[in-house]
């Protein structure tokens, strides 16, 4: 199962939920993007092509691939002192907490401190939107510009 069938089909479908941020300007050579969002600095591999994007203010969708033994749904009990938070591991991947926005097949769109589209290639469990979720993401997270 393939979770995107192009990088323009993928950014065009996620447009709603891009991260609004701060480009950095692309070192020669690097395939990640360093993009500031949410008071956190991401590395993204850059989904959109080489010079595609430009220092300063972005749109950006954020993807990652769910390392599920670190995913669960939140108990309703557990989402009562809860807040989203979102914490940057190693050079390229997140873990946090936050609410779900939408859910198709095997993609969830959650926001915790910035929108995310977070993707497994396994069932995910149930969840509807408004729903709470921990995670953890796999190394690299994907950028596509918008």
């Amino acid at each position: 199962m393939t979770l995107e069938s192009s990088e323009t089909e993928f950014a065009s479908r996620y447009e709603a939920f891009a991260a609004q941020g701060l480009l950095y300007p692309q070192r020669e050579g690097s395939p990640l993007l360093e993009f500031s969002t949410g008071g956190r600095v991401l590395y993204l591999f850059d989904r959109s092509g080489p010079y595609a994007g430009r220092p300063g203010p972005a749109r950006v969708v954020v993807h990652g691939l769910l390392d599920l033994p670190g995913t669960h749904v939140l108990t309703p009990e557990e989402t009562v002192t809860v807040r989203e938070n979102l914490t940057v591991v190693g050079i390229s991947g997140v873990e946090g907490v936050g609410e779900v926005l939408d859910v198709t097949r095997r993609v969830w769109v959650v926001r915790a401190r910035v929108p995310l589209v977070l993707a497994a290639f396994e069932p995910l469990p149930h969840v509807r939107p408004g729903d709470w979720v921990a995670f953890r993401t796999q190394p690299p997270l994907h950028g596509f510009l918008v």
